[in-house]
């Protein structure tokens, strides 16, 4: 029998999924993911506007700290936004925290696309970024906590694939509006600029994650948490078909003991002032950004456009790339149940740094005039090929596996918060690589940069194989039993 065919055990028998609670349990978690579309188009649109709201055409004529505080500005709303997350969730429900992000959504797209000035500007950015902090907390713990412990790291693995059908969109979005204008700078429709509508498209995923939403049941772990024990065990039964419920609810009311209202003096431990297995999911958080990945999400359009590709054919890079990251997405979705999140890590790590140390040396070859930055003779495919298979190789591995990771790994008395405090680690280690690179860009060069998050890359390896609990097949409520991780 597969892994995939093996649900939560409980009251330590091990209960067989029917196919309709399977196909039951798939459709609420791809609601539950819908965070991660709007997460990924957000963090994606930027990439073929960044260039013309920084000029002075047809935006706001900005200097590189400003370029990069237009690009971060979101960046400060997501750690704001996922720093709050856990006690919103807490307090308000899991449900309740997906629709504010979603009407955050909304308000952004629209005051961003609009905005007369780049202070607005960036004040509706930092609201969608709010949301977008809400939302990459809320999602995969929502998922973590329906999900059978046999299919959790399958059916987490959507927040990310969420992020990629984001990613997809926003470039498809900016590809065909690009063309219709003939660029981002140019007029499109009703006497606004193509760029203000590349962001004013983000409604619509907005208005799709809402309705999803609002569709959404409420977790049981939640459920139990505020005392509703008979609801949440017929949330139980009725979503990933638990034989035996109420056991269930015992154990995650043993699991979760008093903490009805979880707050940060929780995380609280004997290791550095916290509990270790905090420390652990703010290193795993930060560990995905300082390999640079962001670079590419956010940069790669002007990069490619500083080495003499055209803007068309920049925006037709991003959106091969953004195709291309599927094959090694679903390769993960399939395997990470099957050799755990360690070994995914791991290998992530170790290909991520080797083809960052390549980018580097190809980088370290190229010369600078007044057009910009280019590489010769084979370098330039040599460099191009391994900036995009470290792409490849962190979605395959860091991109899915650090979110299944974080959402199961601490107990459920501090799940939503962990995760929230966590997540916020992740967001200030994007804005602290998104905000500095085009200052190191200009500094140490390229070569420097991508040699620098070749070592951090190289770092995470050591991290992840010698001090990561594995957590794949273990339920939620036995996380805290185990000795890896009750760490105080």
């Amino acid at each position: 029998m597969s892994s995939s065919n093996l649900p939560e055990q409980a009251g330590g028998a091990v209960e067989v999924i029917a196919p309709t609670i399977k196909r039951r349990i798939i459709l609420v978690c791809l609601a539950g993911a819908t965070g991660g579309l709007l997460f990924g188009y957000d963090t994606s649109v930027i990439n073929g506007a960044v260039d013309s709201i920084a000029g002075s055409k047809s935006g706001f004529g900005l200097n590189d700290f400003m370029s990069g505080l237009s690009v971060s500005g979101a960046l400060a709303g997501c750690v704001l936004g996922a720093w709050s997350a856990g006690k919103f969730a807490d307090r308000y429900g899991r449900v309740k925290a997906l629709l504010t992000a979603a009407i955050l959504f909304i308000i952004s797209s629209l005051g961003s696309a609009l905005a007369p000035a780049v202070w607005p500007f960036i004040a509706f950015r930092l609201i969608g970024g709010l949301g977008v902090g809400l939302a990459s907390v809320v999602g995969p713990t929502y998922i973590a906590e329906v999900s059978p412990t046999k299919m959790r790291g399958f059916l987490a693995s959507f927040q990310q694939f969420a992020v990629g059908i984001g990613m997809l969109g926003s470039t498809i979005a900016n590809n065909l509006l690009a063309k219709s204008s003939g660029g981002a700078d140019n007029t499109l429709w009703f006497g606004l600029s193509t760029w203000r509508w590349m962001l004013m498209v983000m409604f619509v995923p907005a208005i799709i994650m809402l309705v999803a939403a609002l569709r959404l049941p409420e977790t049981p772990r939640y459920m139990v948490m505020k005392g509703h024990y008979d609801e949440a065990a017929e949330l139980l039964k009725r979503i990933n078909g638990t034989q035996n419920p109420q056991d269930k609810v015992r154990q995650i009311r043993e699991s979760i003991g008093n903490e009805t209202s979880p707050k940060l003096s929780d995380l609280l431990g004997r290791t550095f002032g916290l509990k270790k297995v905090v420390w652990i999911g703010v290193l795993v958080a930060l560990s995905q950004q300082f390999c640079g990945v962001n670079v590419i999400l956010y940069y790669d359009s002007s990069l490619w456009r500083s080495m003499g590709f055209s803007e068309q054919q920049a925006l037709d890079i991003a959106m091969i790339r953004t195709f291309a990251a599927f094959i090694p997405m679903v390769i993960s979705m399939v395997l990470i149940d099957r050799i755990g999140r360690r070994k995914l890590l791991a290998f992530g790590s170790a290909g991520m740094a080797i083809f960052l140390f390549v980018a580097a040396f190809g980088f370290a070859h190229a010369t600078m005039d007044a057009s910009g930055l280019h590489l010769n003779d084979a370098w330039a495919p040599i460099t191009l090929i391994a900036v995009y298979l470290f792409y490849l190789t962190f979605c395959g591995t860091w991109g899915p596996a650090m979110w299944v990771v974080l959402g199961e790994i601490f107990p459920n008395s501090i799940r939503a918060m962990g995760m929230a405090v966590a997540t916020a680690f992740n967001w200030i280690g994007n804005f602290i690589v998104s905000t500095s690179f085009p200052s190191l860009q200009h500094g140490v060069g390229l070569s420097g940069a991508y040699l620098m998050y070749g070592v951090f890359a190289a770092i995470s390896f050591l991290f992840v194989t010698k001090g990561l609990p594995e957590t794949a097949g273990v339920a939620l409520e036995d996380m805290k039993d185990r000795k890896s991780t009750r760490l105080n």
